[in-house]
């Protein structure tokens, strides 16, 4: 079990939690949604598939 002050042990906050229907996703939502965290690459990699799969990048890992 990991350290309650460990930051990774504290859940997120509602509102930084969005499922898209409010706006439309972003590169860095995508990356978060797959459970790492954003880097330059994950990010570049995040913004083509929003490119070409549009919003079934986030229904495969958002049911």
């Amino acid at each position: 079990m990991t350290d309650p002050t460990d930051s990774e042990s504290t859940p997120t906050p509602d509102n930084l939690l969005h499922t898209g229907a409010e706006h439309p996703v972003d590169p860095e939502d995508l990356v978060m949604a797959s459970g790492r965290t954003p880097t330059p690459a994950l990010l570049a990699k995040a913004k083509k598939d929003l490119e070409e799969q549009g919003a079934a990048a986030v229904e495969r890992l958002l049911p």
